[in-house]
């Protein structure tokens, strides 16, 4: 369960709306005054009191009213509210009843009656919607720290829809829907919050997006690889494209091809990691016949000691890629100008991408769409090609043309390319 502290900005609001408020309601000194106002004294500023003017009316309820709370007079004071109240006559006034209310309320630490004083001050059409908001989400960070996550999430509901481009209020909605044990909303409510920002010009911090990416994946949510490529997309970085890349073949569950391709744009982000990743793209790729690629990979593993050398499965590859045949430079070009199907042109540019000779396998790629075919493969596997020589544009429209099952790894390419320096 995650615990919340009441943010500086958030006990600020608390604080204004507890202040003594004398200067505020009180009757001015001036004798020339035949009815009995008041107008906020608090200085300009964001989290200054607004300027209201209490009408003629209900001016005696609302001071009376005041005097109780400011002399803790707890069994009058709702008789003395529902006075105010019933008199009420502007958006001033109601606010200012709201206010004296909520005072009341944190004085006898009673979260439904601060709760329902909001309720009033909402009502009062007074506050801006974004203040109103930080009403609810204060109180109701109390009742989630107390463990009532269903008066919580009501009050954080109550945020949003008080403030329809509140961030904060869809964050705290959606740890609230964890707790409740419904974190497929949950996932909902971080990926609405995740997109308010992005339409405002925020950037929320990476830890949000960690967040949003955990509740998505932890609800077995189809969101969880939307916002990991939104993660990436913020936050470019060998851990982010690690875990984003990690999510999607958890969740899709791609074939040997895809996984393998998959596995490439990770090298390419530099975001392999471990004994895990390295064996798994090396068994891949033998598994479609690539030794060069296979053997390429786990040498790079050993070398920069990010593959336990010891560990018995990487000791089986090493020993099993002994005895497979690596291309030569010149087999390859002669298996290019023997290969006349798609297929072939395909499997030998796979060959080349391999070596890391990624023109040439572009090349054979463009081949293989003029000889028919899989058109969603060969551009896939053309638009990675293209991404590694640094050609953006191309890869891009390669990438972009792909449709059907190898979308999802083409949106992945896709996003390299865009974030590729």
């Amino acid at each position: 369960m995650k615990t919340f502290a009441i943010t500086t900005a958030l006990a600020t609001t608390i604080a204004l709306s507890a202040t003594a408020a004398t200067a505020q309601y009180s009757k001015p000194a001036a004798p020339a005054t035949p009815a009995p106002t008041a107008q906020s004294q608090a200085p300009a500023g964001k989290d200054a009191q607004p300027q209201i003017k209490i009408s003629k009316e209900a001016s005696k309820a609302i001071i009376d009213l005041q005097k109780s709370v400011n002399a803790n007079d707890a069994a009058n004071i709702p008789a003395k509210v529902a006075a105010a109240q019933a008199v009420a006559k502007t958006p001033e006034d109601r606010y200012a009843i709201g206010q004296m209310q909520l005072k009341a309320a944190l004085a006898a630490k009673n979260d439904e009656s601060a709760a329902a004083a909001i309720d009033y001050i909402a009502g009062s059409a007074f506050l801006p919607g974004a203040r109103v908001a930080e009403l609810y989400n204060a109180v109701g960070i109390n009742f989630y720290n107390a463990k009532n996550y269903d008066r919580a999430a009501a009050l954080f509901d109550k945020g949003v829809a008080a403030d329809a481009s509140g961030f904060e209020s869809l964050k705290l909605l959606a740890e609230a829907r964890n707790s409740q044990g419904r974190s497929a909303e949950a996932a909902q409510a971080m990926q609405k919050a995740l997109t308010l920002a992005a339409n405002s010009g925020q950037k929320p911090t990476e830890d949000v997006y960690k967040r949003a990416v955990s509740l998505a994946y932890g609800a077995k949510s189809p969101l969880a690889v939307d916002l990991g490529r939104q993660w990436v997309n913020a936050y470019p970085g060998p851990d982010s494209w690690h875990n984003a890349v990690a999510i999607y073949r958890n969740m899709m569950r791609p074939e040997v091809e895809s996984t393998l391709d998959l596995l490439r744009l990770m090298r390419a982000a530099n975001a392999l990691q471990g004994t895990g990743d390295y064996t798994l793209f090396a068994t891949a790729a033998a598994e479609q016949g690539n030794f060069n690629e296979a053997q390429s990979v786990i040498d790079e593993g050993l070398a920069n000691k990010k593959i336990d050398a010891s560990s018995p499965l990487a000791r089986d590859i090493v020993n099993g890629l002994k005895s497979k045949p690596k291309a030569s430079a010149a087999e390859l070009e002669a298996a290019a100008k023997s290969a006349k199907t798609a297929t072939a042109l395909m499997a030998v540019g796979n060959r080349f991408y391999g070596t890391g000779n990624y023109a040439r396998a572009a090349d054979l790629y463009r081949s293989a769409l003029g000889a028919g075919g899989d058109t969603n493969l060969a551009n896939l596997h053309l638009g990675m090609a293209l991404a590694r020589t640094g050609d953006k544009a191309a890869a891009a429209a390669a990438l972009g043309a792909v449709t059907g099952p190898y979308a999802g790894v083409a949106k992945y390419w896709l996003l390299f390319v865009q974030k590729a320096g």
